[in-house]
């Protein structure tokens, strides 16, 4: 079986949390290696922002949705830490900071964990 198809089998089986915990993964693994590789280019830079930025706009959209079967409050932390990373990634796009890549990675890694269940 090709790489591809492993691939798009892998991902009609998995549920919906862990399909959100991989996109999680490649959204840190994607700022993480602009923070590893100094030489990388401005637009490198600025695509692993913006990838970071659509899977939160989507993971917003998912969350306050009236048909979240989620709790309230947990709807409203996630909330609280999609504007936090929105707003971050924002800052980060007009001035470009690695070292302020860290926190973004961090939330990203622990939020996957949890959806893992490896928290």
């Amino acid at each position: 079986m090709s790489h591809a198809a492993y691939a798009r089998t892998a991902q009609t089986t998995a549920s919906p949390r862990e399909i959100e915990a991989q996109a999680l993964l490649k959204a840190a693994n994607k700022l993480q290696d602009i923070v590893n590789n100094l030489g990388r280019t401005d637009d490198e830079f600025a695509a692993a922002l913006l990838f970071n930025r659509k899977l939160w706009a989507i993971l917003l959209s998912a969350v306050t949705s009236d048909d979240n079967q989620q709790t309230i409050e947990v709807r409203q932390n996630i909330a609280n830490i999609g504007t936090f990373v929105l707003t971050q990634t924002a800052e980060l796009q007009l001035n470009p900071q690695r070292e302020k890549l860290q926190p973004l990675i961090d939330i990203n890694c622990n939020l996957a964990a949890g959806l893992s269940g490896r928290a």
